[in-house]
């Protein structure tokens, strides 16, 4: 073991040094495609191709690319293994992080939430592979989906962490209560995603339509979580406003202020989308757009909670 890593210590240190600026767009790289992994998953899920590999890790027995097959249309092979692919981009920015940050001689917190990008990514593969040996039982598809939320969150923690100074003092910038509000916000955020995967596993998409073997679906009234799902969103969305009024009253740091206004549009929208595509009959894109919108707010949520703290270059000492 400590030969490997003095083996992999010698190959980053051939590197040259990474700019803070190039952090940041690795970091941002992190984002988007974990982030991106979800909506094409959706776009797997809309069009029915969960089984157009119908094996995993190969997509099918004896071969880990497409091939013809009778039962099995071409197009949701197709769009089953460019879902596959894009894994490959989310391993390579994630394995790009803790290169580039280890080469950069981050503190230890960074090199931590670098880590858990490949760690994760690989147990996110291995709950794709449950869900299609499973055939799409929509608890197993509900997981996967709030693993990727999770790799959001994480990931804006990352950048997050990135542009801060390693040699610093963390300060709150709000008092207590407010800090905890916004935690409590953050648990408005997993339920109402939570309660979404729930609609998903009642709704219409089941990520496969096929007779002979029937996805199991959710068996409760979808009418009922809609109303659920959505009365949470209205939970969440009335924290993020009482929360600006608190802010504002303190005369709390601009940048909380401008992190929270994004958050709070971004809710509002993802609610007036989500309105639409219920009373559209759930049409597929919507439903894409939809996930990425949750992709979003979740990053927006965790951007916010991570300025609730400021850590900075100590001031000099004073003579």
């Amino acid at each position: 073991m400590q030969r490997l890593s003095r083996l992999w210590q010698g190959a980053v240190d051939l590197l040259p040094d990474p700019s803070l600026r190039v952090q940041r767009i690795v970091a941002a790289a992190v984002i988007v495609t974990q982030g991106g992994i979800a909506v094409t998953g959706a776009i797997v899920r809309v069009t029915a191709s969960g089984l157009g590999c119908p094996t995993w890790p190969q997509c099918f027995p004896g071969s880990f690319t497409p091939m013809p097959h009778p039962e099995v249309a071409g197009l949701h092979q197709a769009v089953e293994f460019g879902n596959r692919l894009l894994t490959f981009l989310v391993v390579l920015t994630a394995a790009a992080a803790v290169v580039v940050l280890t080469r950069a001689r981050r503190r230890r917190e960074v090199l931590i939430y670098a880590w858990l990008m490949p760690a994760s990514t690989v147990a996110q593969a291995v709950i794709g592979g449950i869900t299609v040996l499973t055939g799409l039982l929509w608890w197993t598809v509900a997981v996967h989906l709030l693993a990727s939320m999770t790799m959001v969150w994480v990931a804006t923690l990352l950048y997050v962490k990135v542009g801060e100074p390693d040699v610093g003092v963390i300060t709150p910038r709000v008092a207590k209560p407010l800090r905890q509000l916004t935690a409590l916000s953050a648990v408005a955020l997993s339920a109402v995603l939570v309660t979404g995967t729930m609609v998903t596993g009642a709704g219409p998409h089941a990520g496969d339509k096929s007779l002979e073997r029937p996805v199991p679906r959710l068996q409760v009234e979808i009418t009922t979580l809609v109303h659920m799902h959505s009365s949470l969103l209205v939970a969440y969305l009335s924290l993020l406003v009482g929360l600006g009024f608190a802010l504002l009253a303190v005369h709390a740091p601009r940048v909380l202020l401008t992190r929270l206004g994004v958050v709070v549009g971004l809710v509002a929208a993802q609610g007036l989308l989500g309105t639409v595509q219920f009373f559209a009959g759930v049409p597929p894109a919507l439903v894409a757009l939809h996930v990425a919108g949750a992709a979003t707010c979740t990053a927006a949520t965790a951007a916010l909670w991570a300025s609730m703290r400021e850590r900075a270059e100590p001031e000099p000492a004073q003579r």
